[in-house]
């Protein structure tokens, strides 16, 4: 077989090789992945496929992973038939988009991932679309919207300008910028001897400091400011009482503590509050009132003074002890009682409060005691138990209640212990509660 051997034969058999060669990897790269290399097959669905055509690369992570196999129409949408690489994994939280690949209008398809595994798409399925933002056609749509919204401005400004008109923002900032510059233009007009005569005065002025400012006028000026920086450089150095006075720190640190006090003095003399608090108690087992008036004062939330005058119908008892002058008498001396009708009651007392509750002691009704008050309904309503004159245990309980802001009702019992030899009493009431911010704005409401 010489015809084998000759190199007709051997170019012809080239020749026909690279054509097979050159024909197989056209059809592949004309078909796409799917033709021999077993690819899979996907599609999806847009209102809009231009920019986008066929052989057009699709990519994941910007891979290209296959081509755009077929664009067809589908209904009134397009649909793009995918053909990918056997490797690639499509699941169902896969996106299909259309991304740009510059400012000409090409596009290619892009393939999202979905954030977390799902189950895989079978070759065939459908991908559903995400948000297809973005490309030259969104900016030639914004670049529309700007020039649309430039037209309407200019528009605006054309009827403000030229016609006049006032129905706007624009046309009414117009009408003030045309009103000052004619009234700027009416008083400089009108005015133009008095402006003139202004600019002559405010030469004259420049002239004499000019003419005045001599070299003895320097000098003195010069030395001034050679005093200053003198009395400045003893004052950096501590020197004289000024300057110890802003260089020593204790000095300087015991004047702010000083600065410091009256300034909490004067805080704590502003905060603190004044009140005066009047009631009457009408006691229904011997059909008497007891009246009660006194001050307290708070100097601050936690803390209060309180002294009040107490008068009791039924007197003050006084017990003291007598001489029978009686020669012989086994029991010379004898105790005597004596109830005072006439005598006050008064009452000094400090108390403490601690969230709700509230300790207080001191005198109470003219004798030794503490007392408990505790607080609801947002201090409006007060329990209140009181123990004094220990000695024959006079125990007082009440309830206040704040009807209205300074006025009150107040119901208890009196002596309920029976002391003195007095039967209990129940008593009921009503008192006014003035603080310092109520005199100043009844004072303040009173014309002169």
């Amino acid at each position: 077989m010489i015809f084998l051997q000759s190199p007709e034969f051997k170019v012809g058999l080239l020749v026909v090789a690279v054509s097979g060669l050159i024909g197989v990897m056209s059809f592949k790269v004309s078909e796409g992945p799917g033709v021999f290399g077993g690819g899979k097959e996907f599609s999806f669905v847009v209102d809009d496929a231009g920019g986008l055509v066929k052989q057009g690369a699709v990519k994941m992570a910007g891979i290209k992973v296959g081509l755009v196999d077929d664009i067809v129409l589908d209904g009134k949408r397009a649909r793009v038939v995918l053909a990918l690489d056997p490797g690639v994994e499509v699941d169902q939280g896969t996106r299909a988009i259309l991304k740009s690949d510059g400012i000409l209008g090409d596009r290619h398809v892009e393939l999202l991932p979905g954030d977390a595994p799902s189950e895989a798409l079978d070759s065939g399925s459908e991908i559903p679309t995400g948000d297809m933002a973005g490309g030259l056609d969104s900016v030639v749509a914004d670049v529309s919207r700007v020039a649309q919204s430039l037209n309407e401005l200019m528009k605006v400004l054309n009827k403000a300008v030229k016609e006049g008109d006032e129905s706007t923002r624009v046309g009414r900032i117009v009408k003030n910028i045309e009103d000052l510059t004619k009234d700027l233009a009416e008083i400089t007009g009108d005015n133009k001897e008095q402006l003139a005569h202004i600019i002559d005065r405010i030469d004259n002025i420049a002239r004499n400091i000019d003419e005045n400012l001599d070299g003895e006028t320097l000098a003195g000026v010069k030395r001034s400011i050679h005093n200053i920086e003198d009395v400045t450089e003893k004052l950096s150095k501590g020197e004289g009482t000024l300057g110890r006075l802003i260089n020593d720190e204790e000095t300087v640190e015991e004047l702010n503590t000083a600065i410091t006090n009256v300034n909490k003095f004067l805080g704590g003399a502003q905060k603190m509050e004044t009140s005066i608090d009047f009631h009457s108690e009408y006691l229904s087992g011997v059909n008497l009132s007891k009246t009660f008036i006194g001050v307290q004062i708070r100097p601050g939330l936690d803390r209060f003074y309180e002294v009040a005058l107490i008068d009791d119908p039924r007197g003050i008892k006084e017990t003291t002890i007598q001489d029978s002058k009686t020669g012989g008498s086994p029991n010379p001396t004898y105790e005597q009682t004596t109830t005072y009708k006439s005598k006050l009651k008064f009452t000094a007392l400090f108390g403490k409060t601690f969230y709700d509750l509230t300790i207080k002691g001191g005198i109470i009704e003219s004798a030794g005691g503490l007392g408990f008050d505790y607080h609801l309904l947002d201090h409006k309503l007060r329990l209140s138990a009181e123990f004094f004159d220990l000695q024959d245990v006079y125990i007082r309980t009440f309830a206040r209640y704040e009807v209205f802001k300074g006025i009150y009702v107040i119901a208890g019992g009196d002596n309920l212990a029976g002391s003195d030899g007095q039967d209990a009493a129940a008593f009921f009431g009503a008192g006014l509660f003035i603080t310092n911010d109520d005199l100043k704005t009844l004072v303040s409401r009173v014309s002169f």
